[in-house]
C-alpha cells in the first residue's frame, strides 16, 4: 500500500479525511517542519476556520498522519501473513515481502517513523509518538516470532527490527534490493533464535 493508496480520494464533504490526505505527501515527502499550515490548507481545499475545527495545529495533523500510516502498515503485514496462509517461521519472513514491494513502488512513507524520530527529536511529542509506534511494530514481530514458536522473542524483535530499519535506510539510499538482502540475514536471525529440540532421555 502506497501513500497514493492511503490518500485515495476521500468524498468531497470529508474534511478531516481530506486534510489528511493532504499530509501525506507532504509529509513523506518533505518532512514535518518544511509543510506549513498554509499549504496544507491549499492542498485539502478547505477553509482555514474548517482546518482548525478538526486540528489545533499542523503537529495535531502530524499525530493523525503517523497513527494512519502505522494502522496501514501493520493491516498489510498481518493481511499478508494471512493471504499466504503462513504460520511459523514462514510468516516473519512475509514481512520482507511487504516492504520488498513497498520499496519497489519507491512508497516513500515507509521511512516516516524514522524520519520524524530523527526530524524532531525523542522529546517532541511526534518524536515520542514514532518512537511508540516503532515499539508496537516489535511487539508484531515478538507476536509473530512467539506464533512461531521462537525463543527471546523480545531479543528477536529487536535484532529483527534492525534488519527492518537498516533495509528502510538502504532503500532510501536507492538500494532496490534491501528488503530482498534483509530477508536473507532475518532467515539466519531465525535459525538462531530456533527453540531447541527438547532432549532425548538417555536410554
Amino acid at each position: 500500500m502506497t501513500a497514493t493508496d492511503l490518500a485515495s480520494a476521500p468524498s468531497p464533504g470529508d474534511a478531516r479525511e481530506r486534510i489528511l490526505a493532504a499530509s501525506y505527501k507532504l509529509f513523506a515527502e518533505r518532512g514535518i517542519r518544511d509543510a506549513g499550515v498554509d499549504e496544507l490548507i491549499a492542498r485539502s481545499g478547505v477553509a482555514k476556520a474548517t482546518f482548525y475545527k478538526y486540528f489545533k495545529s499542523k503537529d495535531d495533523v502530524a499525530l493523525a498522519y503517523l497513527e494512519r500510516w502505522y494502522e496501514n502498515r501493520g493491516s498489510a503485514i498481518e493481511a499478508a501473513v494471512a493471504r499466504y496462509g503462513t504460520e511459523g517461521e514462514r510468516a516473519l519472513l512475509v514481512i520482507f515481502d511487504v516492504f520488498d514491494e513497498w520499496f519497489r513502488q519507491g512508497a516513500v512513507e515507509v521511512t516516516s517513523f524514522l524520519h520524524v524520530m530523527l526530524e524532531m527529536g525523542p522529546n517532541h511529542p511526534l518524536g515520542r509518538a514514532s518512537i511508540e509506534y516503532l515499539g508496537k511494530t516489535r511487539d508484531q514481530l515478538a507476536e509473530l516470532a512467539r506464533r512461531a514458536g521462537l525463543r527471546d522473542v523480545d531479543d528477536f524483535a529487536w535484532s529483527c527490527h534492525i534488519l527492518i530499519k537498516g533495509a528502510i535506510v538502504a532503500a532510501a539510499e536507492g538500494d532496490l534490493r534491501a528488503a530482498e538482502r534483509a530477508r536473507e540475514m532475518a532467515s539466519m536471525l531465525v535459525e538462531r533464535y530456533r527453540a531447541p529440540e527438547p532432549s532425548r532421555p538417555e536410554s
